[in-house]
């Protein structure tokens, strides 16, 4: 499934009212760190076609940013049936960053 790009206008279509796993990226332009996960994600967005993943651009959507506390990037939120059940702070490898979606 390809990543798509979230919103704070689609927030609740695409993660709130979603019956399964979506996992937000919260990343921005100027974030070396964001920009090395990124492809991470992609390739993640791939391998797991059960998992909808969502890229959030924080200097874009700060609304989506700060109701999450989202203080520093990247920052990769897990939610199931809508509810956050998970965050993964920093720059994670594959493997660390697949472990956290599926696991």
């Amino acid at each position: 499934m390809a990543v798509k790009e979230l919103k704070t206008a689609t927030f609740q279509e695409e993660v709130s009212f979603y019956p399964g796993t979506v996992v937000v990226d919260f990343w921005a332009e100027w974030c070396g760190p964001c920009r090395m996960l990124s492809p991470i994600m992609d390739a993640l967005a791939e391998e797991l076609p059960d998992v909808k993943v969502m890229k959030c651009n924080t200097d874009e959507e700060m609304q989506l940013a700060v109701q999450f506390g989202i203080d520093a990037i990247p920052a990769v939120l897990k939610f199931e049936n809508g509810q956050l059940v998970g965050r993964s702070l920093g720059y994670k490898n594959k493997a660390e960053m697949k472990a956290f979606i599926i696991g």
